[in-house]
């Protein structure tokens, strides 16, 4: 479960990085910049990609970094863990992100709350099993 948690936690910033107003978000803020997990263990800089966004890791804690090395991956800052984020028909996010703990990619959604706040959503088992975040701006 640890696992599914922090891949959770990955997908909460597919969103981040998309300008507002596609999002809808009434602050009309742009969202394109770094974007950090609830514990602060993750920071992440979601840019232009394509005709979307991808997001690249820009900072993490050690113990981030040891838990990435156990799954197989050896440097975590520089690799990119979102792809193929795209706007769907409902005004919800949805893209690709790799779990570099678990050597996985999954597919997460997320919802901007406000120029400041975004909420990750991430679901397995055919939407059993979700989880729910907050994740906050850095820059």
């Amino acid at each position: 479960m640890r696992h599914f948690a922090i891949a959770v936690i990955a997908a909460g910033l597919l969103s981040a990085g998309l300008p507002a107003q596609a999002q809808g978000a009434s602050s009309g803020a742009q969202t394109f910049g770094v974007w950090s997990n609830p514990k602060g263990s993750v920071h992440v800089e979601i840019k232009p990609c394509g005709a979307g966004a991808c997001g690249y890791v820009v900072w993490a804690n050690e113990k981030a970094k040891r838990d990435a090395r156990e799954g197989g991956t050896q440097n975590l800052v520089g690799l990119q863990i979102f792809r193929d984020l795209e706007l769907d028909r409902s005004g919800v996010w949805r893209g690709k992100v790799f779990a570099p703990d678990m050597n996985r990619t999954f597919s997460g959604t997320a919802q901007q709350l406000d120029a400041t706040r975004l909420r990750a959503k991430g679901c397995v088992l055919g939407g059993l099993i979700c989880k729910s975040q907050v994740w906050t701006r850095v820059v």
